[in-house]
């Protein structure tokens, strides 16, 4: 039976190829560039389009787990990443432009994938389908969606307003006012780091708060997810607020004073060639010639060049508690899985684990066999876990974190040692759970071997 996946993001491009390396053949519609979005700026697979970071690499945290677990099972997307990475201190960060053009290489040479570029707008109940189509669904599909859930637009499908930072041409940068350096020592110093004395700060704060936003036209009201708000949103709740937050300076000492600022904002590499930087957690809502001002404020970038300012676009995602089983199959239409942010989860890794995880049950259910969810202990099964058992009403996308896991049988009061358990637990429940699904899902396809990880799934 063939595999009908919905978008070629991070999350569709993953399980296509977990469905070819199970010898299950795929059809992997993606309507760019028939159709853009507001936020694309390429017609590649698993475009980046906010951040370039897929969070920590710091062994025993929770983004640490999520990812090893991939390992684990084979990811592609996971693989690609590595083979991509910039600098980034304790995080793995990747050259986006690189990181997709190697994934739709990957994917398009891949016999059993079959590439359509069209908009699908119409849903079959009765087909073996994979929804990935991300938080920038079009109009036509999300009423579909709203069909197929057998609800009204508004009750089966929700949204929020997400940002993206902007980024700064390296050469632009005044390398004399900044300096290198990773919090608290953590990592290689791969963070440039503007210093803020507290009139500095006090100059940039009131710049920020008279800046003028982009006209909502016809939006109905900014329901921003909270943790990736607008830094003027931040700004709003309190004059410290940004200091606690995107412009923490706790860990970062000036190497050249041996003090820590008043403030500081962090600039990450942006691709291989380190010409270029994101501003870390600067998103906004400002006009762009606002931007302009108010970011000139910022120690080193009173001369930027801006390849990209930042921008706000809709995200939308289904009531995954309503909707969904641990299988991230349709309770009323289980021929029908949902992955990737759509389906209620907020970050790159967590799209790519779902993606990952929706793969192997499609190949499950086209070979006959039944789709079985991760263990509850595991990251893979705590994240399911959380989109498929949270209060409904008044449900928001989460990224993996340790409140998603089950606590310990037996208390542990050092948070690192417990940690450290609890990541134990879930790699030993996780290697067990993998293993069945080798039986369920079939073998890897000889077109598409296991290049990561260790086991032969």
């Amino acid at each position: 039976m063939r595999v009908r996946i919905i978008g070629a993001g991070l999350a569709g491009s993953e399980a296509a190829w977990q469905c070819a390396r199970r010898g299950v053949a795929v059809e992997l519609f993606e309507m760019r560039p028939m159709r853009t979005t507001p936020a694309h700026q390429t017609d590649d697979f698993a475009e980046l389009v906010c951040s370039n970071s897929l969070k920590s690499e710091s062994e025993n945290t929770a983004p640490w787990l999520l990812k090893e677990e991939m390992r684990r099972a084979g990811s592609l997307l996971l693989e690609i990443a590595r083979e991509t990475a910039v600098p980034a201190g304790h995080a793995l960060a990747v050259d986006r432009a690189e990181f997709s053009r190697k994934v739709t290489q990957a994917i398009s040479r891949e016999p059993l994938i079959t590439i359509r570029r069209e908009e699908v707008t119409a849903l079959g109940a009765g087909e073996l389908t994979i929804i990935a189509t991300g938080p920038l669904t079009s109009d036509a599909l999300s009423r579909e969606i709203a069909r197929l859930c057998a609800a009204s637009p508004d009750n089966s499908r929700l949204y929020f307003y997400d940002s993206i930072s902007p980024i700064v041409e390296a050469d632009s940068i005044d390398m004399s006012k900044v300096y290198l350096a990773a919090r608290y020592g953590k990592g290689s110093a791969d963070y440039i780091n503007c210093p803020m004395s507290k009139d500095e700060y006090d100059r940039f704060y009131d710049a920020l708060l008279a800046a003028q936003s982009v006209e909502q036209k016809d939006w109905e009201k900014l329901n921003y997810f909270e943790s990736c708000l607008p830094i003027e949103e931040i700004a709003r709740r309190g004059r410290d607020t940004l200091r606690f937050g995107p412009m923490k300076p706790v860990g970062l000492k000036d190497p050249r004073t041996g003090r820590m600022p008043y403030a500081v904002v962090q600039l990450r590499q942006e691709n291989l060639r380190a010409d270029s930087y994101n501003l870390v957690g600067f998103q906004n809502h400002l006009k762009f010639g606002e931007q302009a001002r108010v970011l000139s404020l910022i120690p080193g970038l009173e001369g930027a060049r801006f390849l990209r300012y930042g921008q706000i676009h809709r995200n939308t995602y289904i009531k995954a508690p309503a909707l969904l089983n641990p299988t991230l199959q349709m309770k009323a239409h289980p021929q029908v899985l949902f992955a990737g942010q759509i389906c209620g989860v907020e970050g790159y890794v967590e799209s790519i684990a779902t993606g990952l995880m929706a793969g192997i049950n499609a190949a499950a259910l086209a070979t006959g066999g039944e789709p079985a969810p991760p263990p509850r202990a595991t990251a893979f099964g705590s994240l399911v876990h959380y989109i498929t058992q949270a209060e409904s009403e008044n449900f928001q996308p989460a990224n993996i974190t340790f409140d998603l896991l089950p606590a310990l049988e037996t208390r542990v009061r050092d948070r690192k040692e417990r940690h450290r358990q609890q990541c134990e637990r879930a790699l030993r429940e996780f290697d067990g759970w993998y293993s069945g699904c080798i039986g369920q899902a079939g073998d890897p396809s000889p077109s598409a071997p296991l290049r990561v990880g260790t086991t032969s799934c």
